[in-house]
């Protein structure tokens, strides 16, 4: 036997481990204390510099917390539990609205609300009675109905005065509280209501440019952003220019008093981008106190209203008639007499009893004319050819408040006659400006827009559909009707203006009255190459003294229009021309058209 080896047990451990083991019989003479001060000895000893690194960590998360604790301590920011209880009822930021020249439209103002938290107030009855008196406007039975209930949280009022907020938490109510938030203001009122909308209490967008923030989530949503202020977001830039804004508006309040109209209406549009430079419709509201919008008369009449545009559509009728190739620029069509269809009988207003071209019968805008030219291209062209100018669909833009047209169920031979000239289909004005805005661009149809843009962006997203050649037809048409016909009377010096009146009797319980009429105008310069469009309308306008008992539009949308080129021209990049262009038209020339001067 060797005594050398060591003793082994009947498992085959070796008895060298009984030194291990002193030390934990040693641990359990010591006790529980000795016990876990034993194992965290034994512990490090094999894994120190992990154990050290959880223990790092753990000070590293506590750090966290207590410096978040010490922030809430000394920070004014609103508190997230209140938050939670008054869940999406608490607004949020919401961006600025800027003008194309950076000018503030819409932008939040730091405001305050009072909250009550009913299970923490003791004598319901008495806060009732101090808060109805140092917020008199509170209805005290919808008070205490609403202090009474078991909700945690309550709202007493919104958007206080920094006064009330004072007199209020004199009080000392317990479970009366304060809460931050942000009111959207609109510091320029009534100027360009219709465009930017307006937003509810809780800074929601209702409408306008305000609902398309939403609806692109360019505010900041209630727990997924961290802005505050309106400040912390992008700005929106629109494309309105707030000073052709106030001018605008200027002009159509003095012309509806003076006309006696029900509404007006104007629109200027860059034809080469799309971009609406401005909208004015009247009446208008006050999107700080946007009670009024819900007046059935306050409607955007450019983008809501449908009517009937009367002979502005024969501006389309002669450019589908010029591009389809049934007519050209010397084509003649005989108007000596009426235009008979079964048992109607089609008139002109100012009958010229003769053949006459394309240009005159544009010029003295013929109804016989006009619809001889639809019916030249047929009914099925005629379709296609206005819904390829999008007036058949409802126009869409970034604003959500856009009527869809009124088209006929069955559209016949008749029905192309009378749409030919301006009866039988109604539109918005802005639809119809569209179309007119692409027969003098160079034949884009490029949709209105109310965001700030370039025309290499337009040009993008637009499709061309008429020729070059029948735009620079209609071009020479409008200015021949802007400086011979109806639409000289809104001919301003320098700006070389062309353009076409349009007047039609409205629908009243199912029939044309003759004494409620619906008068355009739609004025394009410089006409030789155009950069705008400006739309005038009247709903409803009645004689002036000086219009010898007419109540058309060129006595009225067509004189306003006068007006505001005058007024805003000078704010455009447009330099007047005090000489005419030289040869404006090389192809009207080159065809001998008529009305060219040798």
């Amino acid at each position: 036997m060797n005594h050398d080896l060591p003793y082994q047990d009947e498992t085959g451990s070796s008895m060298a481990g009984s030194a291990a083991a002193e030390p934990a019989a040693a641990a359990r003479r010591l006790g529980l204390a000795g016990r876990i001060r034993e194992l965290f000895r034994l512990r490090l000893d094999k894994s120190g510099a992990r154990v050290g690194l959880v223990m790092l960590g753990f000070v590293g998360v506590f750090g966290l917390i207590l410096a978040r604790l010490a922030m809430l301590a000394i920070s004014p920011a609103e508190p997230e539990g209140i938050r939670r209880f008054a869940g999406g009822h608490v607004n949020v930021a919401r961006p600025d609205i800027l003008d194309r020249n950076g000018e503030v439209l819409a932008t939040d103002v730091k405001s305050v609300s009072v909250f009550a938290e009913p299970r923490n107030i003791i004598d319901k009855d008495e806060a009732v009675e101090l808060l109805t008196a140092v917020l008199p406007d509170l209805d005290a039975r919808e008070l205490r109905a609403k202090l009474n209930n078991k909700r945690g949280f309550v709202w007493v009022k919104r958007e206080i005065t920094p006064r009330q907020q004072a007199e209020v938490h004199r009080l000392g109510i317990p479970g009366v509280g304060f809460v931050p938030e942000a009111k959207r203001v609109y510091p320029n009122g009534v100027a360009g209501a219709h465009v930017i909308g307006f937003a509810s209490i809780d800074n929601v967008g209702i409408a306008g440019m305000e609902k398309y923030i939403d609806s692109r989530g360019l505010q900041d949503l209630a727990g997924a952003g961290f802005a505050r202020e309106a400040t912390d977001l992008t700005p929106v830039q629109l494309s309105i220019d707030l000073r052709i804004q106030h001018a605008m508006r200027d002009e159509l309040v003095k012309g509806m008093e003076h006309f006696r109209a029900l509404a007006a209406a104007a629109m200027l549009i860059d034809v080469n981008t799309g971009e609406v430079i401005s909208l004015v419709s009247l009446p208008d509201f006050d999107p700080n106190n946007p009670v009024d919008a819900l007046e059935k008369d306050r409607i955007n009449r450019m983008a809501v209203g449908v009517f009937e545009m009367g002979s502005t559509f024969k501006a389309l009728t002669t450019a589908m008639a010029l591009d389809s190739g049934k007519a050209t620029i010397n084509s003649s069509f005989d108007a000596r007499s009426s235009l008979k269809y079964g048992r109607f009988t089609i008139n002109d207003y100012h009958a010229q009893h003769r053949i006459m071209t394309v240009p005159e019968i544009f010029v003295h805008s013929s109804n016989i004319g006009t619809a001889k030219m639809a019916l030249a291209v047929g009914v099925e062209g005629h379709k296609a050819f206005l819904k390829k100018m999008g007036q058949l669909d409802r126009l869409v833009t970034e604003i959500p408040e856009n009527a869809q047209p009124i088209v006929p169920a069955k559209w016949g031979e008749l029905n192309t006659i009378t749409i030919a000239f301006g009866h039988g289909v109604a539109v918005t004005p802005m639809q119809a400006a569209s179309a007119v805005g692409a027969l003098v661009n160079g034949g884009y149809l490029i949709r209105p827009t109310f965001l700030k843009r370039s025309g290499e962006e337009a040009q993008r997203v637009s499709p061309r559909v008429i020729k070059p050649e029948t735009s620079e037809a209609m071009r020479y048409i409008m200015r021949l009707n802007g400086s011979i016909g109806s639409a000289s009377k809104a001919a301003v010096p320098g700006y070389f203006v062309g353009g076409k009146t349009g007047t039609a009797e409205k629908v009243v319980r199912g029939r044309y009255a003759k004494d409620r009429l619906f008068t355009t105008f739609m004025a394009t310069f410089p006409a030789d190459k155009p950069r705008y469009l400006l739309v005038t309308v009247y709903d409803e306008p009645k004689a002036a003294p000086e219009t010898h008992g007419y109540a058309t539009a060129a006595w009225n949308a067509g004189e306003t229009s006068g007006r505001l080129l005058e007024r805003i021209a000078p704010m455009l990049p447009v330099a007047p021309r005090f000489e005419p262009p030289q040869n404006p038209f090389p192809l009207m020339a080159k065809l001998n058209a008529w009305g060219i001067k040798r």
